[in-house]
């Protein structure tokens, strides 16, 4: 997958405060992403966050 530092991911499952929105701070071996909704700052493993994704709503990386 081609996802880059800023994009804003649609996942498949939502988080528990309703949002489904996140926004990506740090790719590697793990993702930092950051939840649209509630502003909860969370690290999951590579595999999890790109077989949950849904879609990429913007790249802010123009």
């Amino acid at each position: 997958m081609d996802i880059k530092v800023g994009d804003v991911l649609q996942m498949k499952k939502k988080h528990p405060c309703g949002a489904d929105t996140f926004s990506v701070l740090r790719i590697g071996a793990d993702f930092k992403i950051r939840c649209i909704g509630c502003g909860r700052e969370v690290m999951t493993p590579r595999v999890k966050v790109e077989r949950n994704i849904k879609k990429v709503l913007e790249n802010t990386n123009v």
